[in-house]
């Protein structure tokens, strides 16, 4: 609570964007205890809140990630008169670690090898890269191949870097729509990294927070969504009485003696074929969402 009180309320003299200011509102409101709706971007910023006032430092860098590309972070405020720049991240406690965001030029290659090489260094916090769309990381594959999934067993070099890969087949096109899921599982060996598709906050949550607390460190690549960044998780207690799973069952399900079919899944197409099987009330069909998908 005392996370969300400081990163909606902006200073007097300060004066954002409208639009910015409806959403601070709503934010401010997703841990009412009667309705709760905490939704990715306020996953994260909580994961991100937590580390900070633990003096864990989080460094992001990407493609209009102080925004985020579908406008739902907006971790970077913008004051609407004067320009100035306001991260109510970085204004939790006097005694915080700091949120550094870097809005970066779209060269992945050279913004991808720099952070992983951060990653390596920095070993008390986290570092993260967005990409724009999932698509574009191919233009860092050299660094992914050489580096990310390998730089382990070659060298002993770990690092904790977290890419987040926005994906989804959701009418943007051919360039905006699949991280290429497949070439990471292709590089999965000896447990060199993680490949995740979260379908809710909380997993978001306590996969961030992993990277940071685990006794080891591993790279994670996450499948990040697009259609379902604003879609809100109802259950406060996932995020303060549970952690992470790598698989959830289909908690509907309370005689397993009736299930003619498993179906498993990831990510955004869980929520569809949910809204399939109440549509035609496939009471037979269990729905069991694989989170992690490497290390299985």
């Amino acid at each position: 609570h005392s996370i969300v009180s400081k990163i909606t309320a902006v200073p007097s003299g300060f004066t954002p964007n409208p639009k910015v200011v409806e959403l601070l509102v709503r934010r401010s409101k997703m841990l009412d205890s009667q309705t709760p709706a905490i939704d990715w971007a306020m996953g994260e910023a909580l994961a991100f809140g937590s580390m900070l006032l633990d003096k864990k430092t989080v460094r992001m860098s990407g493609q209009d990630c102080g925004r985020g590309t579908f406008s739902h972070r907006h971790a970077i405020l913008h004051d609407y008169n004067t320009e100035e720049q306001l991260v109510l991240l970085n204004h939790l406690s006097e005694e915080q670690a700091h949120l550094w965001l870097y809005n970066s030029p779209l060269s992945e290659f050279a913004v991808l090898g720099f952070e992983y090489g951060y990653s390596a260094i920095s070993t008390d916090g986290l570092t993260l890269w967005e990409a724009q769309f999932g698509d574009f990381t191919n233009g860092a594959q050299v660094i992914i191949d050489q580096f990310i999934s390998s730089a382990e067993e070659k060298w002993g070099q770990v690092s904790n870097l977290t890419m987040l890969l926005p994906h989804g087949y959701e009418g943007q096109g051919p360039e905006h729509s699949s991280a290429r899921l497949e070439r990471f599982l292709q590089l999965c060996a000896e447990d060199n990294m993680f490949v995740c598709n979260f379908t809710t906050p909380a997993q978001y949550f306590h996969a961030l927070r992993r990277q940071v607390y685990a006794p080891y460190r591993k790279p994670m690549i996450v499948m990040s969504p697009k259609g379902i960044l604003r879609q809100p998780i109802l259950v406060l207690s996932e995020f303060t009485d549970r952690q992470f799973e790598e698989i959830i069952d289909d908690q509907a399900i309370t005689n397993p003696e009736t299930v003619r079919r498993v179906i498993f899944c990831s990510g955004k197409v869980y929520y569809d074929l949910l809204a399939e099987r109440t549509k035609i009330e496939a009471h037979d069909v269990a729905i069991v969402r694989v989170e992690q998908l490497y290390p299985f």
